[in-house]
């Protein structure tokens, strides 16, 4: 492992905290269907900035049986969830319904054309391997190994089983890893960001992950987050950090609870912001879902679902 790697750095837990509640906040239907433009913004730098940091924090320094071993602990629950996921989209009217659910069809979406919000997991599956097989077993410069890395992420792109853009955020978290530079000075704080970031989303046609003005916004995103950093103190940052130093099982369950605050609509309508319903929601989506892992922990299932002994960290 490398130096860089040993530290961890509060700061990115911090900004996967932020990343992380938005992502919940609008897998919520009512509230994204509330706020269509807010989902838009959010939707254009929140799982980028998570890919930037995974990137960065994927750990190529290890043997091939310790990092295959660390991969096949993102498949299972990768693969547990996802066949839950497509199963029901065969069962109910959601946007991604499945009419007619098949083996062949299973598989697909399984293994090359993932459903739902575990396409991230997929995602750092494919890049991660891709990137360990690239940077240990070429025979190349840095730069060089980069520069395949991204032609090969071009060729998974094209060949429809990756998006071009998310492999693009991975690999430039490993470009800031591979450099002489550390996360912090390469995504650099300032408050001036908020100008910037104004000035940019009020255009639509920045709110794209895969254009110039998107991949500002995420730049910018962070580099103000990184400025609140600081302000934020006491037990408000510890909760934060808490919640950035276990985003897994908040990204693994927290599907299972947005869904079922479907059912808290009809009692909730009376707000027409939706900002009540937004914040009992999140209270039961993230509660939700650090209990299940704390549950798992305690009932000793963690080792076969994530491969630890406990997947919630104090």
């Amino acid at each position: 492992m490398t130096a860089k790697a040993h530290r961890r750095i509060d700061e990115l837990d911090f900004l996967k905290c932020i990343m992380i509640v938005l992502m919940v906040a609008f897998h919520l239907v009512y509230f994204e269907e509330l706020y269509p433009y807010a989902k838009q913004v959010v939707y254009t730098f929140h799982m980028p900035v998570l890919l930037i940091i995974s990137g960065y924090l994927t750990n190529i320094d290890k043997s091939p049986l310790r990092f295959l071993k660390g991969i096949l602990w993102l498949f299972v629950p990768y693969a547990i969830m996802e066949c839950g996921y497509i199963w029901m989209s065969s069962l109910l009217p959601i946007r991604d319904h499945i009419d007619h659910l098949t083996a062949s069809v299973f598989l697909d979406k399984l293994f090359l054309h993932p459903l739902g919000p575990y396409w991230y997991l997929h995602a750092l599956i494919l890049c991660g391997l891709t990137y360990y097989a690239v940077f240990k077993w070429c025979p190349m410069r840095t730069m060089s190994r980069c520069v395949l890395l991204g032609l090969l992420f071009a060729g998974y792109a094209y060949l429809g089983i990756l998006s071009l853009s998310r492999a693009f955020y991975f690999l430039a978290g490993v470009v800031v890893h591979q450099s002489r530079f550390s996360f912090l000075e390469v995504f650099r704080p300032s408050w001036l960001a908020v100008v910037g970031l104004a000035l940019l989303v009020i255009h639509p046609e920045n709110l794209h992950t895969d254009v110039v003005g998107g991949v500002l916004i995420v730049y910018l995103v962070m580099s103000f987050c990184l400025a609140l950093y600081p302000v934020v103190r006491g037990r408000l940052r510890t909760f934060m950090l808490f919640l950035g130093r276990n985003t897994m099982p908040i990204f693994v369950f927290s599907p299972i609870f947005t869904i079922l605050c479907k059912f808290l609509v009809p009692y909730l309508a009376f707000d027409k912001t939706g900002l009540l319903f937004l914040v009992i929601s999140l209270t039961v989506s993230i509660s939700g879902s650090l209990a299940i892992g704390w549950v798992m922990d305690r009932l000793r299932v963690s080792p076969f679902f994530f491969g630890k002994k406990a997947i919630d960290r104090p």
